[in-house]
Formats: C-alpha cells, structure tokens, sequence
C-alpha cells in the first residue's frame, strides 16, 4: 500500500508527467491533491497497471480528489524548450489548476523547478511509493493516451493507438516509410541514425 502523505503539516499535491520518452505528441502532466481520508489498493505507478485499472482509476480520482488538473505540452515548444523543461513547464501548468493551492509540491523524479514560493520535494520513483503522485501518473496517462488514439485517426500508419508515440520498432519503421508529421518532436533522434528522414 502506498503512503497517503509525505507529512501532515501542509496541504500536498502530487504531480508527475507522461510521455516524456516519445517521439511523436505532447509530454502531459498532472497533478493532484487527495482527500486525507482517501484510501485505494488498486491505485500504483500507471506503468504497473493495466489499460482498464487506469481507466477505472480515472474516474475514481476525479471524483474523491480535493482537487486536479492536467496539462499538455507540445511538440513545438518541447522541440524550443527541450524535453527536460517541457515536462517541468507542465507540471506546473497542471498545479497552477488546482483549487486550493497546495503548500507542498511532491513531485515524481529528480527535478524540478521551484513553483512560485511553494514548497516541494523530488522523489524518486515517487508515484510507487504516495498516492497523490500515482494518481497524477495515472491521470497524466490517461489524458496522455487519449490524445494519441484521437489523432491516430488522422495518421493510422504510426500505430499511435498502439505505441502511444514510443520509440517502438514499428514506429520508427513508419517514420522511416512515410517521413514526420507535424506531431512528431524534431528535436529528437526519430531515427537510429537520422537518415532518409522526409522533412
């Protein structure tokens, strides 16, 4: 069972991204503050967990929490900025959502940018070990993952609804035959050696 609270003294949110490693999409965050009483067995990192418990996880988090929101990035701006900064940017556009404003920040990984005068702390491997950052996983995924399949129907051949923009095999094959999109990160090394990439 993950801990509910980092500490008692403040009121906490927990925020974490999605999507960092792709190729091709936005890289998305969340964040969220838990009710104090709020408790979930099934509720872990959302790489452990299937399709259907994250999808059920959902709706459960977005009705008991205190609070949440979500925020994409893209592609343009992750390509300006780098991937580093996107998912930061992110996050903090997923916390500046929340009502009330959390006086502690928990956030998934090891860095971060101070958000306004709040508190926070960096946690590594963070959303197996509290709630509030496996809940922001989760709904940092979903709102991730749901995009993709969306604009799948516009380009079937990347397999998007599959690999969710990944650097998968299949993926980069696609790439390889079709060229980029205006979804994919130029930025990145889309190909193992850059070459016969359309521009």
């Amino acid at each position: 069972m993950l801990q509910l609270n980092y500490q008692d003294k403040y009121l906490e949110c927990g925020t974490d991204e999605a999507g960092r490693g792709c190729l091709a999409g936005p890289v998305t965050a969340a964040a969220v503050i838990l009710p104090k009483e709020f408790q979930n067995e099934i509720l872990n990192d959302s790489k452990l967990l299937t399709s259907k418990k994250r999808e059920l996880l959902e709706v459960i988090l977005k009705e008991s929490s205190v609070s949440f929101g979500v925020a994409n990035i893209f592609m343009e701006t992750i390509d300006e900025i780098n991937i580093l900064n996107a998912s930061i940017s992110a996050m903090h556009s997923s916390i500046e959502q929340l009502n009330p404003q959390p006086e502690m920040i928990l956030v998934d990984g090891n860095r971060f940018k101070p958000y306004k005068k709040t508190l926070h702390e960096c946690i590594i491997k963070g959303d197996s070990k509290f709630l509030s950052i496996a809940a922001a996983s989760v709904l940092a995924k979903t709102a991730r993952d749901a995009f993709m399949k969306k604009i799948d129907k516009e380009f079937p051949m990347y397999g998007w609804a599959q690999n969710k923009g990944y650097p998968t095999k299949a993926h980069r094959k696609a790439i390889e035959k079709y060229g980029i999109t205006k979804y994919h990160r130029k930025s990145f090394k889309l190909l193992p050696d850059q070459l016969g990439l359309k521009l």
